[in-house]
């Protein structure tokens, strides 16, 4: 399962006046950690509840080589075993403290400090005075088997898809260094994609639709807007998950309600990050994954959960001779995906049509893929 990535935002240049429209881009951005001056730390707790960074005893994390040899301000030793920063990490840890070291890469000596001074660190904040030229790659391949988060310096959104790419696993997160607030949620929204799988769809070709009387049917309301071309990945066999569209396309009918998805009944499993849930045990504050027609998924938080009786409509499919099926409320809102990435009513579809599913070979258990027979009829 893929690892988290993390953003932080730098905002600790000496006015705090300058540093506050950071500290709150960060928080309505969603970013976990703000690099401060000590002195700022009571001033950002005011603002929000975020994890905060910076030299001193009441820093969530305790920077250590900032403002010391880090970053050049003290001359870095000829042999690191005689680094104040490296004992002070040190000593922080046996404590119990959560410890970041800071480096900036001027040359291949601070990278070599960079290195030795992640071995007794939580976090290692690595700067680049030339992103061309910053080793990240190194760092990552000599760090990558002890327990320290790469928290990698970048000034935009390019730069961070950068950082966060770099040997396929990339930094653990970003520093971002820069006070244009539209360009911190750009990068906060990289980070979010490069959190999520792509997950491959394919075509299925209708087989049956069927009128099948009443049932309990779910509608997941998210704390997100969608919008047309996105759903989730719904179905009543976990290895074949059918593309249902969110309600974000305006209808004569009804309005346009872009946080939710008329998913389906309360048997169905839905497809959250790499594993599979029942729409019955979904509740408010869960996480759900939200997909595109391209594969392309982000993360939603449920908002509520909305179970009531409706009429149903069995949809059966075949994909590489395997059938799939769910059951959907019979109402004309209730919209599949055709293969053109256009959505379908499911009260318009016929024998022949087809619609964009997710199909894998492999059964789950517990929501979880396995190697094993399971036959869901």
């Amino acid at each position: 399962m893929k690892k988290d990535k993390t953003v932080w935002i730098k905002a600790d240049s000496e006015s705090w006046e300058e540093n506050k429209p950071r500290v709150t881009a960060g928080l309505e951005s969603g970013a976990e950690c703000i690099l401060l001056n000590h002195d700022d730390i009571p001033k950002a707790k005011e603002l929000g509840n975020i994890k905060t960074a910076a030299p001193g005893g009441e820093a969530d994390i305790i920077v250590v080589g900032k403002g010391s040899e880090g970053d050049g301000i003290r001359k870095l030793p000829s042999e690191f075993s005689n680094s104040q920063d490296i004992s002070e990490a040190q000593r922080l840890t046996r404590e119990g403290k959560t410890v970041a070291g800071y480096v900036v890469i001027k040359n291949k000596k601070y990278e070599q400090f960079a290195v030795e001074l992640g071995k007794s660190c939580d976090y290692l904040v690595v700067i680049g005075t030339d992103w061309k030229v910053i080793p990240l790659e190194n760092l990552i391949a000599e760090l990558q088997k002890l327990d320290v988060e790469i928290i990698a310096g970048v000034r935009n959104a390019e730069e961070a898809m950068l950082a966060l790419e770099t040997l396929e696993h990339g930094s653990d997160g970003v520093l971002v260094d820069t006070g244009d607030i539209s360009e911190i949620k750009k990068i906060v929204a990289v980070r979010d994609r490069q959190g999520m799988e792509k997950i491959p769809l394919v075509k299925a070709r209708i087989t049956k639709v069927k009128p099948v009387g009443m049932g309990d049917r779910v509608c997941v309301d998210t704390a997100s807007l969608m919008v047309p071309g996105e759903g989730m990945l719904i179905g009543s066999q976990s290895n074949g998950l059918f593309f249902v569209h969110s309600e974000s396309e305006e209808s004569p009918y009804v309005a346009a309600r872009p946080f939710r998805v008329n998913a389906g009944a309360v048997h169905a499993y839905i497809r959250v990050g790499e594993k599979t849930r029942y729409l019955s045990e979904l509740a408010s504050g869960d996480e759900v994954m939200v997909i595109n027609s391209e594969g392309e998924t982000r993360p939603a938080v449920v908002g509520r959960v909305k179970i009531e009786r409706r009429p149903l409509m069995l949809v059966e499919a075949e994909v590489d001779g395997t059938g799939i099926k769910t059951l959907l409320q019979n109402a004309e809102t209730i919209k599949l995906v055709g293969d053109s990435g256009k959505p379908m009513p499911v009260t318009a579809l016929k024998e022949g049509d087809e619609v964009l599913v997710y199909f894998e070979k492999a059964a789950r258990h517990f929501g979880i893929k396995i190697e094993e027979t399971i036959i869901e009829k």
